[in-house]
């Protein structure tokens, strides 16, 4: 019976498989489809970066030429508010320079003009720092030290 059922896998085998050509021509077409996925996923991946770096380039140039025109916009308000050219601007207004005899000034009684912030100056804000700490960098590590020996004490005799 071993002999008989190993003549029926054979027999079976043989009558089964594939012929060597067969074999060589599926593999191949499947190789060439993978090829043929693969190539395409690379190449769809190849053209959205292209087309990412090209979008990229094009803001990157409209970002100079915006910040190009706003230096020359600079330039030309900085030109405009010279005082050479406020000064001709304003004679051009019919405005002319005023001698100081013409100068009248107006007194409005209760007007109390703002007064900008300022901060205390830094001579009295020192004094009060030197007042306040005296201390040396040993008293410091001498009051640690006493405190820490007090709390200790308190914990074990207490």
């Amino acid at each position: 019976m071993n002999a008989r059922s190993s003549g029926w896998f054979g027999h079976t085998l043989r009558h089964g498989a594939w012929q060597p050509q067969r074999q060589v021509v599926a593999l191949g077409a499947l190789g060439f489809v993978l090829a043929i996925v693969f190539g395409g996923l690379y190449l769809s991946q190849v053209v959205g970066e292209a087309t990412t770096n090209r979008r990229l380039e094009t803001l990157l140039n409209q970002r100079d030429d915006l910040e190009r025109e706003n230096e020359l916009l600079r330039v030309e308000i900085a030109r405009l508010k010279s005082v050479p050219n406020l000064v001709t601007r304003a004679e051009a207004l019919g405005f002319e320079p005023v001698e100081a005899s013409r100068i009248e000034y107006l007194a409005v009684p209760g007007f109390v003009p703002p007064r900008i912030d300022t901060v205390a100056p830094i001579t009295s804000v020192s004094a009060a720092n030197d007042a306040l700490y005296d201390e040396t960098f040993t008293d410091w590590v001498t009051r640690q030290w006493e405190a820490l020996t007090g709390w200790i004490q308190q914990a074990v005799g207490g």
